[in-house]
């Protein structure tokens, strides 16, 4: 049970061990994009691709959808980013329903812990496998595994990082349960806990009163999806921009934080303890550009500011 490609990463591994898939349940296809045309989730094209069984359900507690998922006859089932299951879902199975999460559990439970780890600014995260039950991301703990989130490293490579970690365990997860031999470990509530909020346009929106670090990490966190995003102003314009890459520059200066200080190749804005310089962003209307093919047909006023 999964949609985008974190979970299909996962699938192609299932199969790679020869394990039966009996079915794949992944998202309704929706409209996308301006011509409004019905697209399919990655894990839908994947399984397609492989012959596979595939049901979309739009509502998990449907009659019709519960006898179908009980026809397929599976003695186990795999959820990696998927949605929370009602109990008839999740208790179906024999041996039980498991999820991936690509987080340390219990920190991050949520909707976007990948995003978070870098957001937050967090030197290590992982991925864990666990039983599902009635909450969300608290069920108990079967295996995890950490990896080290890099200084530079952005939401797309850590995405593609923790997809390879979790491969190994949800086979490893797998080998466990068939072998009849499960240890698990109840997720512990007394520590303080950070959350995977959902993301939104507010909690993606660059706060240039932070500190240069914090914006740095807001800013990869959310690269290259969904993206940080703020209002660029320059005399009676104002645009909503997003921006994919940036470096820091540490430096002492009396610039309003927001202030752009930009020349032909460069574009920075002033911050607390320095500049961070805007290497790649997106104008409404116009592709992802490097900021110096931006610059070459554009030049911002002495007064432009991000804010």
């Amino acid at each position: 049970m999964g949609t985008p490609d974190f979970a299909t990463g996962i699938l192609e591994a299932i199969l790679e061990q020869n394990y039966n898939v009996v079915g794949v349940i992944t998202a309704p296809d929706k409209p996308a994009g301006r011509g409004q045309k019905l697209s399919i989730s990655s894990v839908k094209q994947f399984a397609l691709d492989k012959g596979l069984k595939i049901l979309q359900p739009t509502n998990l507690k449907d009659e019709s959808f519960l006898k179908e998922l009980e026809s397929l006859q599976a003695n186990i089932q795999v959820v990696v980013a998927f949605r929370m299951l009602p109990k008839q879902v999740w208790a179906m199975p024999k041996l039980g329903t498991f999820n991936l999460h690509a987080s340390l559990l219990p920190q991050y439970r949520g909707a976007a812990p990948i995003n978070w780890a870098i957001i937050n600014g967090e030197t290590k995260t992982g991925v864990t496998t666990f039983f599902i039950d009635d909450k969300i991301d608290t069920g108990a703990i079967i295996l995890s595994d950490e990896v080290a989130i890099e200084e530079n490293e952005n939401a797309g490579n850590l995405h593609d990082k923790l997809m390879n970690l979790g491969k190994q365990t949800v086979v490893d997860t797998l080998k466990l349960i068939e072998k009849g031999d499960v240890p698990t470990t109840i997720q512990p509530e007394s520590e303080e806990l950070k959350t995977a909020y959902k993301l939104n346009r507010e909690n993606m929106k660059i706060d240039w009163s932070k500190s240069m670090d914090a914006i740095y990490n807001h800013i990869r966190g959310l690269s290259p999806y969904p993206c940080a995003w703020t209002f660029i102003e320059d005399g009676s314009e104002q645009w909503n921009v997003k921006i994919y890459e940036v470096e820091k520059e540490s430096a002492a200066h009396s610039y309003d934080f927001g202030k752009i200080i930009s020349n032909k190749k460069e574009m920075k804005i002033a911050v607390s303890g320095g500049y961070i310089k805007v290497k790649s962003l997106q104008f409404p209307g116009k592709k992802r550009m490097t900021t110096a093919e931006f610059l070459n047909g554009f030049e911002f006023a002495d007064s432009a500011k991000a804010l």
